[in-house]
């Protein structure tokens, strides 16, 4: 007859959990629960000092099959996870160490680490399984801050982009295809074309590009001969190269930057009144001659105190050196014409003229007399037959100046006998 071994169980209908009691080293299995449960020592009384859980798929796991495990556990050793998947979240309060490849292929991978190194030298961007340009275009590494800080690769532009300034530290510089393009102070010298539209002050070079035309600021030119120069020419606003043409007694002498001009007769000497200082000619002026130099141009000053000789009355002078002689001089040098006309009157004309005085001479110039009145003067003894009027003139000498008075005036005078000592109507006298 075989032996039957029983333990206690709780059937699948009743309640959850392992027993509240058990004897010491007695079992029970909870089917609802599918835990097996041990009285772990001996609290006395028949009772064990605790219940534990000792197998079952509810509190063990498994080799085969899904299950759930649950609350804290501890690993020692070696956990091989080979073809296993973890679903869900899954977090390692730990450090974790991957020995093999890791595979991310989740949508987004968080890093929330303060600092990640890989020992791998290259790092693979957008390795898709048909990795194109377009699957390129993009992408790259962003930095949060204030604004996106971006370093991208774009396909339109085939380049890649920084969405900041680049900095280079001290004696670095940029390359292309191992060449120095640029650095802090110089272009390299591979740089041999550019499209440059403004440069600063050029302490230094050499041009070697074609020529510089006149309206870019340069001369059009590319050559020359010696004393060449450039003159402005309307047609087509160039600067056209001419020489200087030698004219009457100058020579022109043409080196290797230089032009010599110079006379062919040989420099001036120095002659009367003239001085001659290297290049330059003048004229030696008296002090106080009356000869200065007025707008290039020699001028007599007739101020000067200095100035001898008379200057005839024929040139426009006085012909005496004193007030009383120029007067005379003048008035006599007047008079020439009219004593000429007056020496062609009738006899006797002359003698009177002869003992006419300066002084009358003169007061005869500022006279305005026919020669038919001098005739008069000169006592003509031709008589004409005049009806008077009292309105008539005749020439009194009046105390010594010589006036006309009319005729009525007379018969005024000769009718006052106090003034005149004669009575006209019938009186004596």
């Amino acid at each position: 007859m075989s032996n039957t071994i029983r333990i206690k169980k709780r059937a699948a209908g009743g309640a959850s959990g392992a027993p509240s009691s058990l004897a010491p080293s007695e079992l029970a299995y909870s089917e609802v629960d599918n835990i097996l449960s041990y009285g772990f020592g001996d609290a006395g009384g028949g009772n064990a000092s605790s219940v534990i859980s000792i197998a079952g798929s509810g509190a063990f796991a498994t080799l085969t099959g899904n299950q759930t495990i649950s609350g804290n556990k501890t690993f020692t050793g070696t956990v091989d996870l080979s073809g296993a998947t973890l679903s869900g979240n899954t977090t390692f309060s730990n450090n974790l160490i991957v020995s093999g490849d890791l595979t991310v292929s989740g949508t987004t991978t968080t890093v929330n680490s303060t600092t990640v190194d890989v020992a791998d030298k290259n790092i693979t961007l957008g390795n898709v399984s048909t990795p194109t340009d377009s699957t390129a275009d993009g992408g790259g590494i962003s930095l949060k801050g204030a604004t996106d800080k971006l370093f991208r690769w774009l396909n339109a532009s085939d380049s890649w982009t920084s969405s900041e300034h680049l900095d280079l530290a001290s004696g670095k510089a940029y390359y292309i295809n191992g060449t120095s393009v640029l650095n802090s102070t110089t272009l390299g010298s591979g740089v041999t074309a550019s499209s440059l539209t403004s440069v600063g002050t050029l302490a230094s070079g050499t041009w070697s590009a074609s020529t510089i035309a006149v309206n870019k600021g340069g001369t059009g030119q590319t050559s020359y001969t010696n004393g060449q120069l450039l003159i402005g020419n309307t047609t087509g606003n160039t600067l056209s190269k001419a020489t200087l043409t030698a004219g009457s007694n100058i020579t022109i002498t043409n080196s290797a930057g230089g032009i010599t001009i110079a006379a062919a007769a040989g420099a001036p000497t120095a002659g009367n009144g003239i001085d001659v200082s290297g290049s330059e000619v003048s004229v030696d002026l008296k002090a106080n001659g009356g000869l200065v130099i007025e707008s290039t141009e020699v001028a007599v000053d007739l101020s000067a105190s200095s100035i001898t000789g008379t200057l005839a009355v024929g040139d426009g002078g006085t012909g005496a050196t004193s007030a009383s002689a120029a007067r005379t001089s003048i008035g006599a040098q007047t008079l020439a014409a009219d004593l000429t006309t007056l020496s062609s009157c009738q006899s006797g004309g002359a003698s009177a003229l002869a003992a006419l005085t300066s002084t009358e001479i003169a007061i005869l110039d500022g006279a305005t007399v026919s020669t038919s009145e001098l005739n008069v003067i000169d006592g003509s003894t031709s008589a004409t037959s005049t009806t008077l009027a009292a309105a008539d003139r005749m020439v009194i000498n009046d105390a010594g100046t010589m006036v006309q008075v009319a005729l009525s005036d007379l018969v005024t005078f000769l009718e006052n006998g106090t003034a005149s000592s004669f009575e006209l109507d019938g009186g004596t006298f």
